[in-house]
């Protein structure tokens, strides 16, 4: 258990006082880590800052304080301001000088806007929420803490409404796929999505398929939400139960809209990226949208690659080249995608084959990557990395040894 905090923050953190703390005492069963990825310049983590400062002060009073602590993990370059906005604070936090380390939780967190709250369980490390700013302020006496996983069904549970006004419980969707759609008015993609969701979801219930789609509005206004919930054909949470929308955004630990969610009948994941499905599927004909290994990039799911680390296999062209390619990363794709949908967790890594249209050629160009093909990458274009297998030949053997030496850090990053 301590291993586990050291590997991932490193023997030492320091308290306000720059006083050394061994990390190993926080690795006790039942205790949570909230790592709290910041900076000072940021006036939106200098608000967050006194929130949180807040919410740990009355934590720390209760009968679970000693099962959390903070660690704060900046993004600070020079010393002094880092200093003084640490000097605020009243939890842990890593190093300074400790650079690489911090470079390493911002890409294995897939951490793209500050303030960023995530809390883990520092037994395993497995993510409890990715959305802590929304645990601290729907739960601002931490009374619900741990805050560990619950069913859709219970943090779905009460009325939704439609358009006429009628009202349905959600219990009613029992048996039902259903696709939560994470949405707003103001926000231009989301609005071109919804007319594409909205031919979809008819094509879906006239195939006789039991669908229902649950709208969770991030208007900024009720009237804004009942201009959007009027072209829509199925269910929402009320506008007014800001409690509800709430924890459906923690629960699925929302970074961003629009944002489609595939659940299977019993109410578990099939998939985060119903958008993506969605469009790539405009027929249905792949419903209820199930994973795959291993995609063909295209136009339209190109956006998964500013998501997180992506292995890319570049072949030629010729259709007949780019099946051979996906079997040929397929067992270790399958078998990433099977280890973590065990621990349910997202994927460290996503698997592409492409061919050579004016698209691939484009993400060749930008990563300065070489021509020849077949050519094995994996891509982090968030932490603006890459990393290149120079073999002669490409076998499965190889694609698995390359993929667990680069989960296990021991790839050297090449920038991009």
């Amino acid at each position: 258990m301590a291993g586990l905090v050291c590997e991932l923050l490193g023997e030492r953190l320091t308290d306000r006082h720059q006083a050394e703390v061994e990390s190993s005492a926080l690795g006790s069963d039942g205790r949570l880590l909230a790592l709290y990825f910041g900076c000072s310049w940021s006036a939106p983590c200098q608000q967050f800052n006194a929130e949180l400062a807040d919410f740990y002060g009355r934590f720390k009073q209760g009968e679970n304080a000693d099962k959390l602590e903070v660690v704060f993990i900046s993004s600070e370059e020079k010393h002094q301001p880092w200093l003084e906005f640490v000097g605020q604070m009243p939890w842990l936090m890593l190093p300074f000088q400790d650079k690489e380390r911090k470079v390493k939780l911002w890409s294995k967190y897939k951490v793209t806007n500050i303030p960023t709250l995530i809390f883990i369980e520092a037994s395993t490390g497995r993510i409890v929420s990715r959305n802590g700013q929304l645990i601290i302020r729907d739960d601002p006496l931490g009374s619900e803490f741990p805050w560990g996983p619950k069913s859709f069904g219970e943090v779905v549970a009460g009325s939704l409404v439609r358009n006429g006004g009628q009202t349905v419980n959600s219990s009613d969707l029992n048996g039902s796929y259903i696709g939560i759609y994470f949405s707003a008015h103001w926000c231009p993609p989301c609005r071109n999505f919804t007319r594409i969701l909205v031919e979809s979801y008819r094509k879906i219930k006239e195939s006789g398929q039991k669908f229902e789609i649950i709208f969770v509005s991030a208007d900024r206004s009720e009237d804004s939400y009942k201009q959007y919930f009027s072209e829509m054909p199925w269910t929402a949470v009320p506008y007014s139960d800001e409690a509800r929308r709430s924890r459906l955004n923690r629960h699925y630990s929302i970074q961003g809209i629009p944002t489609l969610i595939i659940l299977d009948q019993e109410g578990k994941v099939i998939t985060l990226q119903g958008r993506v499905a969605v469009v790539n599927d405009m027929d249905c004909k792949e419903f209820p949208w199930h994973p795959k290994p291993v995609l063909e990039l295209t136009e339209s799911n190109a956006m998964q690659l500013n998501e997180g680390p992506c292995l890319v296999l570049f072949v030629d062209s010729e259709e007949e080249e780019l099946e051979p390619a996906k079997q040929l990363i397929q067992p270790i794709a399958e078998k990433i995608l099977s280890e973590h949908k065990e621990k349910e967790e997202s994927p460290p890594l996503l698997f592409f084959v492409a061919g050579e249209e004016d698209m691939t050629e484009s993400l060749r160009d930008f990563n300065n990557l070489p021509e020849s093909a077949p050519l094995l990458t994996i891509l982090d274009m968030s932490q603006r990395a890459k990393y290149v297998k120079d073999v002669e030949e490409i076998t499965p053997a190889v694609v698995e040894e390359f993929v667990r030496a680069f989960l296990k850090e021991k790839l050297k990053p090449e920038p991009i």
